[in-house]
Formats: C-alpha cells, sequence, structure tokens
C-alpha cells in the first residue's frame, strides 16, 4: 500500500495531467491557425497584457494630465492647456538662482537632486571598490564580511530611514553616546548641512552591497595568472593595480555607474521618511516635489506633477540608453 505522500503526489501529478491535456486541443488550434512563428505571441500574450495595463496606460495617462489644466481627478474634467505645465516649470530670469524661478520649488529639487547625485555616486562606487577589493582578499570569515555588507540592501528603503532617524533624532543613540563621552550634541537632522550629509550617508550604507556584490564578482573574474606574472616581475601593488586592476574591471565600474546614477536620480523614500524633504528644502529632491505636488499638498496639481515626472523621465531614458550602450560595449 503506497503511503499518504505518495498517494499525494500522484494524485497531483494526475490532475496537472488533466489539465494539460484539457490545453492540448486548443493550442493545436492555435498552432494550426498561427503558424509556428506566430504561436510565440499565444504565451507572451498574458504578459504583454499586464505590462500593458500598468506600464504604457499609466504612461498615456501622465502624457494627458501633463498637457491638461485644473484640479480635477478625471481627464474628462481637465481642460486643454498644451505646453504651458511645461514652461511654468522651465521659466526662469536666472537659471543659476532657483529663487527666480516661477516653479522655484522645482528648481530647488533639481539643483539639491544634481548635487546629491554628484556626492552620492562618487562615494558609492569609491567605497564600493575599496570593500570589494578589501573582500576580495583571502583571509577567514570572508563570507561573513561579504554578507554583512550585502545585508542593509535586503531592507527595505523605509526600514533603513527609520533604523537611522532613531539613530539620529535629537534624544537618538548618536546623540546619548555623544553625550554620554562628555561631547556636545546636534539636531543632525534639523540642520541643513548635517541633514544633506546624512541623507547621503544613509543612502550609500543602504545600497554598497549591491555595487560592492557587482565588483566583487568583476574582481574574480579577472585571471590569476595575470597577478602571478605581475608577481614574477616584481610589480608593486599600486602599480598592479593601475595596471591590471583598473583597465580589466573598468566594464564593471561603468555598470555600477549607470546603475547608480539612475538610483541616484530616483531617491525618494529614505530621505523622505529621514528628513521629510526638511529642513526648509535642504533635502527636497525631484521625485519628493512630484510627490508633493500630485499628492501632498491641499490643492494638487496634477499637470504639473505630470509634466514634471515627463521631464525626469528623459533623464533616465537618456541614462538607460548609457547603460544599453555600457552594455553592448561589454559584451
Amino acid at each position: 500500500m503506497a503511503a499518504p505522500g505518495e498517494r499525494l503526489r500522484r494524485a497531483l501529478g494526475a490532475a496537472f495531467g488533466g489539465a494539460m491535456n484539457l490545453l492540448e486541443a486548443p493550442m493545436r488550434l492555435a498552432q494550426r491557425r498561427l503558424r509556428a512563428g506566430r504561436i510565440g505571441w499565444v504565451f507572451v500574450a498574458p504578459n504583454l497584457g499586464v505590462f500593458g495595463l500598468f506600464t504604457f496606460l499609466p504612461i498615456v495617462i501622465d502624457l494627458v494630465y501633463a498637457v491638461t489644466g485644473g484640479n480635477q481627478l478625471f481627464p474628462a474634467q481637465r481642460p486643454y492647456v498644451g505646453l504651458d505645465n511645461f514652461k511654468a516649470l522651465l521659466s526662469c530670469k536666472n537659471y543659476l538662482d532657483p529663487n527666480s524661478c516661477v516653479r522655484d520649488l522645482f528648481w530647488h529639487g533639481i539643483y539639491n537632486t544634481a548635487e546629491f547625485v554628484a556626492l552620492q555616486v562618487v562615494f558609492m562606487i569609491g567605497l564600493s571598490l575599496v570593500t570589494a577589493l578589501a573582500l576580495n582578499r583571502p583571509g577567514r570569515a570572508r563570507g561573513f564580511f561579504r554578507a554583512v555588507f550585502f545585508y542593509p540592501v535586503l531592507l527595505s528603503p523605509v526600514v533603513v530611514a527609520l533604523i537611522w532617524k532613531w539613530v539620529l533624532q535629537r534624544y537618538g543613540v548618536l546623540n546619548a553616546a555623544l553625550g554620554g563621552l562628555g561631547f556636545a550634541t546636534h539636531d543632525w537632522l534639523l540642520n541643513p548641512t548635517t541633514a544633506f550629509f546624512w541623507s547621503v550617508f544613509v543612502s550609500i550604507w543602504a545600497h554598497m552591497g549591491f555595487y560592492t556584490l557587482i565588483l566583487l564578482a568583476g574582481l574574480q573574474a579577472i585571471p590569476r595568472d595575470v597577478y602571478e606574472a605581475a608577481a614574477m616581475d616584481a610589480t608593486p601593488p599600486w602599480r598592479r593595480f593601475r595596471r591590471i586592476t583598473l583597465p580589466l574591471l573598468m566594464p564593471s565600474l561603468l555598470v555600477v555607474l549607470v546603475l547608480a546614477l539612475i538610483r541616484a536620480v530616483q531617491i525618494f523614500d529614505e530621505v523622505y521618511v529621514l528628513t521629510k524633504g526638511g529642513p526648509g528644502t535642504s533635502t527636497t529632491f525631484l521625485v519628493q516635489f512630484i510627490y508633493q505636488t500630485g499628492f501632498a499638498q491641499q490643492v494638487r496639481e496634477y499637470g504639473m506633477a505630470a509634466a514634471a515626472s515627463l521631464l525626469l523621465a528623459l533623464v533616465l531614458m537618456a541614462l538607460t540608453y548609457l547603460q544599453l550602450r555600457v552594455t553592448r560595449a561589454r559584451t
């Protein structure tokens, strides 16, 4: 007599086989009608439908909102305004002075985002490279330290921000430690300079492990015999890094650069939970401007938010195109 587990397995196998037999007739009919060259569309059609519903349809709706005005939610109730939303966003007396722009908060978001991207990406790549080089060296507990550096990537951005907010708030862990050691405490998140610094720091802490993993994989792909030949020639470590490691790691570095740029431009989650864009507008970034304009403020300007999101999409498309070019060049 068969065990209960074996009987269950046979029953499930029979049910699955019956379901496949029911699909055989319509699939044969579709194959005869569509022929072999088009039968693939039958399998990808469900995915294309979901992709179109949740990707292409929102893009079309966003375009409609971008060229309409008012604060009505339904497109049919919104008057057509053409490119007025884009003109309002891009209208400035002096583009170097955000306060001279019609939508000054939008330009504060642009300048803050540009500064954030420049600092975060440079330090992210530098620290990821140093960490990958250290983790690539033979030693004890190497797997443990790799897991430690990658662990923050597994956390939700909101969880990361809440942890660091608990550390950095006025009566948080950091100020408690400083006060216990006799040092002065600070309002880290209420000062524009320190709030921006910690926004960059928390973002690097949360995502560095992902880029370290990519660079570590690139380092491990470099043939060992190249280093052995350099060691036989008594090549100094710095020259070995500059002449061997860096050129052979350059494809991975380029991929990391483009991915880091795309992610940094879209920064929102961690900073919004950590500082809410403050103090003032010191940590208000472009995605937060879109969110506040379209969803958070009392008078919701859907058209303005949609226009800003399309301008951001153009930047992301350019960065994505750069990533594709880098990937093709690498392969």
